[in-house]
């Protein structure tokens, strides 16, 4: 460790300290910014202090989970790709639609489930395609004003405070040495003219660095005025991602209605599929299609061959959202793998010679 770079750290700390001690008092000079610059940086500082208002308050809403907000951030860090989630509309609906297969499709309220259930997974599915849009148009952005542009601003500002504090200290010593010219000096001191010209010499460099600095600091602040229309994009992005968002919704909503209408609640329950004995047959039990035992038999052959592929049943329609992802028709027979360094919500599946990744909860393993 240095001590002496530690003791001039220490000392200049004190004099600081005792600067703007005297200052506050009124015992001390201050140099004053001006208007026009006082005024760039009050609005500077509100609209570092409302972007994180905003910002937390739409992480909020997106995402009310902390842990996958931490998550997320992390994830934003060191640039890879955020998790994929089922949103709790998802899992709500996935419940449904098994309680639905398990009461029987025959029945009114097992077929109402499944329409319900279903409606509600493609909610959920909007939902997480609105968060994804609302992430990527307005609070990713937002952040990257606060980590840049504010960012650099108060590190300037904190470095032209730095430089005011200097040449106010320049201004003392100026003072003090022009205090001391014409005394009578006494015998080995320094001539009081040597340090009045010294001073002064330190004082020409000191306004020329803050004046530098101010000018620099000036044209940051005045930066962050035309960043508004920026943000201002920014907001018409969230307010569309929101209608799409409402509207897709609203279209689910109504559909699902119409359907709930087209049920006879007065339907009676054995008019489904029954056995012999008159109990409702369940979906599980429904043969498998063609086009599913064609699946199943192409899949066993690539299963044995993997090793780790298992036999499963979709238990409800899945629209893929990207272009990794692969679609699921319920009721049809897919194989699957859970691989290490994947979403836990997340499996590779595959039909015949297409693969990609699904949610795991909209799979039932099946025992060979």
């Amino acid at each position: 460790m240095d001590l002496k770079k530690l003791a001039g750290q220490a000392g200049q700390f004190l004099t600081r300290a005792v600067q703007y001690t005297e200052e506050k008092i009124g015992s001390a000079e201050k140099t004053e910014l001006d208007g026009h610059f006082e005024s760039l940086s009050h609005q500077a500082d509100s609209a570092r202090h409302w972007t994180e208002k905003m910002l937390v308050g739409a992480e909020s809403v997106l995402i009310p989970n902390p842990g996958n907000r931490v998550e997320d951030m992390i994830f934003e860090k060191i640039e890879k790709r955020r998790p994929n989630r089922l949103s709790n509309l998802e899992y709500f609906g996935l419940d449904m639609v098994q309680a639905g297969n398990d009461f029987g499709s025959g029945t009114a309220y097992g077929s109402a489930l499944l329409k319900v259930g279903g409606a509600e997974q493609r909610l959920g599915m909007v939902e997480r395609e609105f968060i994804s849009n609302a992430v990527q148009g307005f609070i990713q952005p937002l952040r990257k004003f606060l980590e840049t542009e504010m960012k650099t601003i108060t590190k300037e500002k904190r470095l032209l405070e730095t430089k005011r504090l200097d040449l106010d200290a320049c201004k003392s010593r100026l003072r003090k040495a022009r205090s001391l010219d014409g005394q009578s000096s006494q015998k080995d001191a320094v001539d009081p003219k040597v340090l009045v010209a010294q001073a002064e010499a330190d004082l020409r460099k000191a306004q020329a660095d803050f004046d530098r600095q101010a000018e620099i600091t000036k044209l940051l602040l005045e930066g962050v005025r035309s960043s508004q229309a920026a943000h201002l994009r920014y907001l018409n992005e969230l307010v569309e991602a929101q209608t799409l968002y409402y509207d897709q919704s609203h279209k689910v909503m109504v559909e699902l209605q119409k359907e709930l209408a087209s049920l006879s609640l007065s339907t009676d329950d054995t008019a489904g599929a029954t056995t012999a004995s008159g109990v409702p047959v369940k979906a599980s039990s429904i043969p498998e299609t063609n086009a599913s035992l064609t699946a199943k038999e192409n899949g066993v052959k690539e299963g044995e061959e993997g090793g780790s592929w298992r036999r499963a049943k979709v238990v409800c329609d899945y629209d893929a959202m990207s272009r990794d992802e692969m679609s699921l028709m319920m009721n049809e027979i897919v194989w699957y793998c859970e691989k290490g360094g994947q979403s836990s919500d997340f499996v590779m599946a595959k039909r015949d010679n297409q693969t990609g990744r699904v949610p795991g909860a909209y799979l039932e393993p099946l025992d060979d």
